[in-house]
C-alpha cells in the first residue's frame, strides 16, 4: 500500500530539494501536486483541501522561503501535517481494566474480522501476557464459530465452547459470565458480519454492545476498499459506536486513502493495521512511522523492533561466539540468516521501512529478489553434502550440476548464490575484527546479506 503515493510524493519533493531557493510559486506548484497524488491514493476531497491549507499557510512562510535549505524544510512540514491527519501517536487498548477486559469486535463480511480477532488474541497472549477468551457470536456465517475455535487454538487461546440454537447476545452473556468465573483477562466478542450495512446487522451489534458494555468495540475495515471502507466506518460510529479501528490488507495493492482519511473524518483512532495473511501479521499502528513510510523517509524503529522480535537471539549468540574465535563463515551460516530474513516477511518484509528503499523497488523486482528467490537459494544449499557446506571450494562444475539438479535450479542461479556468499564471507571477515558486541549489533543490518 501506498507505493503509488510515496512514489509521486518522493518525485515532487527530490525537485523541491534540488533548488538552491524557494519561491512562493515553487511551493504552489509542488501543493498542486501534492494535492493530485492525495486525490489520486482515494484521499476524501476535505481531508486533501484540509491538508493542503495548512501546508501551504506554514510553507509559504518567511522562514521556509529564506531558509538554507527550504526544499527540506516544506518536506518536514508536510511530514509533521501528515501525522497530525494520520493521528499524531499510537493508541493503546484500554486493557488495563478490572478483569475481564472486553473488546467487540465489529466489520463487514469479509474484513478479515475474525481472523482478526484470533491475531489479536494471540498478540495480547504474547506481548502483553494476558489470559485471553475468545467467543464467536456469529451465528449466520456457516462454519463461523467453528472457524474461531480452529484459529483459537492456533494461536493457544481458550474459545468459547459452541452451543447450538444459542443467539448472539445470550452468547455473548455466557461468555462474560465464563470470562468471569475462569479469570480470563481479556475476553473478545467476534460479533456477525454482512455483505453489506443493514439495520438488522447495526440493531444486532447494539444489543450485544448493551449487555456487554465493552471497554473496545474495535471495527474491523478492509484498506482495499478505499472510500467504502471510510463510509462503513461512519455508519459503525453513528449506530453502534466505535472506540478503535483495525485496518486490515495494507500489504495489497491499495492506495491508501482509507489509512489517511480515516482519523480525520470518523474521530477514531486506528489502532493496528493487518500487514498479511499469517496469524501474526498485526503491527500496532504508528502514525509517525506510517508518515515516514509514506513519505519514504523509512521507519527504521518499526524495522529494529521487527528484527528483535524475530531474531534468534541462540542462533545471533553462537554465530558470534563462531566467528569470534577465528571461525569462517559457511553455507550453512548462510542458510540461517536466510531463514531469519524469511522470519521477518521477506525481502518484502522490510524493505518499505528503509529510508529510501521506494527509488530501488523496479530494480529489486526486476532482479526477482523475492521470497521465492530466498526460498531457491535454501534449497540449493540442502543440496549440497556436509562437506560441501563447509568448503565452497569443492564446488567445481559437475557438483554445481549436480546440485542444480536436486534442487530444481539452473547452475547459473548455483552460480549466483556461490558469488553471494564469498561477498557474505568477506563481510564476516570484516565484522570479526569488531568483537562480539560489535557483531551482535551488525547482525541485524546483514540479514538479507549483499546483493
Amino acid at each position: 500500500m501506498f507505493e503509488s503515493l510515496s512514489t509521486k510524493l518522493t518525485g515532487v519533493f527530490d525537485r523541491l530539494r534540488g533548488r538552491g531557493a524557494l519561491t512562493e510559486d515553487d511551493v504552489n506548484e509542488a501543493m498542486r501536486e501534492v494535492r493530485v497524488a492525495l486525490l489520486e491514493a482515494d484521499v476524501a476531497l476535505p481531508v486533501v483541501k484540509d491538508f493542503i491549507a495548512k501546508v501551504k499557510e506554514r510553507a509559504i512562510g518567511q522562514e521556509v522561503i529564506r531558509s538554507v535549505t527550504p526544499g527540506q524544510q516544506v518536506v518536514k512540514i508536510v511530514h509533521d501535517n501528515l501525522v497530525e491527519v494520520l493521528g499524531e501517536k499510537a493508541e493503546e487498548l484500554a486493557i488495563n481494566v478490572t478483569p475481564p477486559a472486553i473488546l467487540m469486535m465489529l466489520g463487514l463480511q469479509g474484513s478479515g474480522k475474525t481472523t482478526t480477532a484470533a491475531k489479536l488474541a494471540k498478540r495480547l497472549k504474547e506481548v502483553d501476557r494476558k489470559k485471553v477468551l475468545l467467543a464467536s457470536l456469529d451465528v449466520y456465517r456457516p462454519a463461523a464459530q467453528e472457524q474461531l475455535a480452529i484459529l483459537a487454538e492456533q494461536v493457544g487461546v481458550a474459545s468459547l465452547p459452541i452451543r447450538v440454537n444459542q443467539k448472539p447476545v445470550e452468547i455473548a452473556q455466557r461468555a462474560l459470565e465464563t470470562a468471569r468465573l475462569e479469570g480470563y483477562d481479556v475476553l473478545i466478542l467476534d460479533t456477525a458480519g454482512r455483505l453489506a450495512i443493514d439495520e438488522a446487522m447495526m440493531a444486532e451489534a447494539a444489543a450485544v454492545r448493551d449487555v456487554a458494555a465493552p471497554h473496545e468495540s474495535l471495527l474491523v475495515v478492509d484498506a482495499m476498499t478505499g472510500q467504502d471502507a471510510v463510509n462503513t466506518a461512519k455508519n459503525f460510529e453513528e449506530k453502534v459506536g466505535v472506540t478503535g479501528i483495525i485496518l486490515t490488507r495494507i500489504d495489497g495493492d491499495a492506495r491508501g486513502g482509507a489509512a489517511i482519511s480515516m482519523r480525520a473524518i470518523t474521530g477514531r483512532p486506528i489502532k493496528f493495521l493487518g500487514t498479511g495473511e499469517k496469524i501474526d501479521a498485526l503491527e500496532v499502528y504508528h502514525p509517525d512511522r506510517l508518515a515516514g513510510r509514506i513519505l519514504d523517509m523509512g521507519d527504521v524503529v518499526s524495522f529494529v523492533e521487527k528484527a528483535a522480535a524475530t531474531m534468534d537471539q541462540g542462533v545471533a549468540e553462537d554465530m558470534a561466539k563462531k566467528f569470534i574465535a577465528g571461525k569462517s563463515f559457511d553455507f550453512d551460516d548462510m542458510a540461517k540468516q536466510m531463514q531469519q530474513v524469511r522470519k521477518m516477511g521477506g525481502i518484502g518484509g522490510f524493505m518499505g521501512m528503509l529510508p529510501g528503499m521506494n527509488k530501488f523497488k523496479e530494480q529489486v523486482a526486476s532482479a526477482n529478489v523475492d521470497e521465492g528467490m530466498i526460498k531457491r537459494q535454501e534449497a540449493i544449499i540442502s543440496s549440497m553434502t556436509k562437506k560441501e557446506r563447509k568448503n565452497a571450494d569443492l564446488l567445481n562444475a559437475s557438483r554445481k550440476r549436480r546440485i542444480a539438479a536436486g534442487s530444481g535450479v539452473d547452475v547459473a542461479d548455483v552460480n549466483r548464490l556461490i558469488k553471494q556468499y564469498m561477498e557474505m564471507q568477506k563481510m564476516m571477515k570484516q565484522l570479526q575484527r569488531l568483537g562480539k558486541a560489535g557483531f551482535m549489533r551488525s547482525m541485524a543490518g546483514m540479514m538479507g546479506g549483499r546483493r
